[in-house]
């Protein structure tokens, strides 16, 4: 079905988040800025509010920010970088939120990315043994993954989020404005997410995105608002029946067991997250194909809407690397390698005997056409 009836004009949606331990609106729209301090009812709570944020996004946004308050919060900076997301961070603005005076009624919001959002909320839940925080994402991957669900943490030298809590926001405000200034290949980068959703969950989702790659490449405000509350949505529906990712939850981590060791492979330097969870997705997908849960023909159209939203970056490492990162994963349990497979579009199943000769020629497979 191809999408001809875009409108600039967007209304502010709400998305509910329902899980056993918690209940929080997921706001999708323009201008949302003004909208936090009264949805959030600040100007009436005197609380002390501090803003994480990384001085790339406060140089861009931090002014109208800031203007949406009735006292101006308090700014704390993240440097922009995966190898920014450690523990020593962590620490570092734990001691400034001690230094400022923040205590155990004080908010905190994660202003930025998928990087500032994970941290962020990390530091939320461990500050005073927990405060309440709110997700301002200001990249796509963030908007439409990252920032809802819970899932905070930093990395360690053996992987990616391998210390971490689920200690979710009291309320996500996804501002479409936002995107306009994100680079193209942030952008890019979030997409591959939203396809992600499509394939796994929604496959009204995976045909809009299929079919109208220009458009919301162009940055069209409305095409935007489809894609990022249509994968809100799902995962909403998901993380609100598997909060713990003891179940269901297992599948929103399709592509992400080779996308992991990709960036670990590679320094987390080379790729953005989104574009190597693309490459997982695509490397998961020759295993899809080799065990015949998907068919040749959904394969090949899931390819090409991969493709479509590239250029996807090349990379050079070993099998033996990949492999290796792999083996860390922290979706692996009590010795059994679990993984995500595509049943078809709009289906996922998780499977815990994918054997290491599977593994390796997939490993292959990415590896070869990495470098072409």
């Amino acid at each position: 079905m191809f999408y001809s009836d875009l409108t600039l004009k967007t209304s502010i949606r709400t998305i509910p988040v329902k899980t056993a331990s918690a209940h929080y609106p997921v706001y999708v729209g323009r201008g949302l800025f003004a909208e936090i301090p009264r949805r959030t009812r600040l100007t009436r709570s005197g609380r002390r509010v501090f803003v994480l944020t990384s001085p790339e996004i406060w140089a861009l946004w931090g002014e109208q920010f800031a203007a949406a308050f009735p006292d101006a919060p308090a700014v704390l900076f993240l440097p922009v970088g995966e190898r920014f997301k450690r523990l020593a961070q962590v620490e570092r603005l734990a001691g400034e939120l001690v230094a400022a005076g923040a205590d155990r009624s004080s908010l905190l919001i994660a202003f930025g990315g998928g990087i500032v959002g994970d941290l962020g909320g990390f530091l939320a839940a461990i500050y005073m043994r927990g405060i309440e925080y709110i997700q301002v994402p200001t990249t796509l991957l963030a908007q439409v993954d990252s920032s809802v669900g819970g899932k905070t943490g930093v990395n360690l030298t053996a992987g990616k989020n391998l210390i971490g809590s689920f200690h979710h926001p009291s309320a996500v405000f996804a501002d479409i404005d936002t995107l306009q200034t994100l680079p193209e290949r942030e952008l890019r980068a979030g997409l591959f997410e939203s396809i992600k959703a499509g394939i796994i969950r929604d496959a009204m989702l995976f045909r809009f995105m299929e079919h109208n790659s220009e458009t919301i490449l162009a940055r069209d405000a409305a095409a935007l608002e489809r894609v990022i509350t249509a994968s809100i949505r799902m995962k909403a529906g998901v993380v609100g029946i598997d909060e713990r990712e003891s179940g269901l939850r297992m599948i929103l981590n399709f592509g992400h067991t080779f996308g992991h060791a990709i960036e670990a492979a590679t320094g987390y330097r080379r790729l953005l997250h989104g574009e190597a969870i693309a490459w997982g997705m695509l490397a998961a997908l020759q295993i899809a194909l080799a065990r015949e849960t998907a068919g040749p023909d959904q394969a090949e159209r899931i390819e090409r809407t991969i493709l479509a939203y590239g250029p996807l970056p090349l990379f050079r490492a070993t099998a033996d690397k990949l492999l290796e990162a792999a083996g860390h994963d922290k979706k692996n349990r009590a010795g059994r390698r679990r993984f995500v497979l595509p049943k078809g579009i709009g289906d996922a199943v998780v499977v815990e005997d994918v054997t290491d000769e599977e593994m390796e020629n997939a490993a292959r497979w990415v590896l070869e056409k990495a470098r072409e």
